[in-house]
C-alpha cells in the first residue's frame, strides 16, 4: 500500500481567522431563547392587564417562526448526517 500525504490547498497561517463569534453556535441558541423569552415575557404582560395584544400575537408569531426553522435545521443536519454515517466505505 502507497500512502500518499494530503497537501493543502493554501499554506498554513494564509487564511485569515474567523471573526470573533461568526458562526457561533451557542450564539445561535442563546438569539433563539431570548425571542422565545421576549414572546413569553409579552404574553405576560398582556396576561397582567399592562401589555398590549398586539405585541403579544406578533411576539409569539416571531417565536414561531424562530423555532420552526431552528427545528428544520436540526432535522436537516441530522439526516445529513445520518447519510454521512451510512455511507459505505
Amino acid at each position: 500500500m502507497k500512502v500518499e500525504l494530503l497537501t493543502p490547498d493554501v499554506a498554513p497561517g494564509s487564511v485569515p481567522p474567523r471573526a470573533a463569534g461568526a458562526f457561533d453556535f451557542a450564539a445561535l441558541l442563546d438569539d433563539v431563547g431570548s425571542v422565545l423569552a421576549r414572546a413569553s415575557d409579552a404574553e405576560n404582560e398582556y396576561a397582567s392587564g399592562t401589555g398590549r395584544l398586539g405585541e403579544a400575537i406578533y411576539e409569539r408569531a416571531r417565536a414561531d417562526v424562530v423555532l420552526s426553522v431552528a427545528t428544520a435545521a436540526a432535522q436537516r443536519s441530522a439526516q445529513a448526517l445520518n447519510t454521512i454515517l451510512n455511507m459505505q466505505i
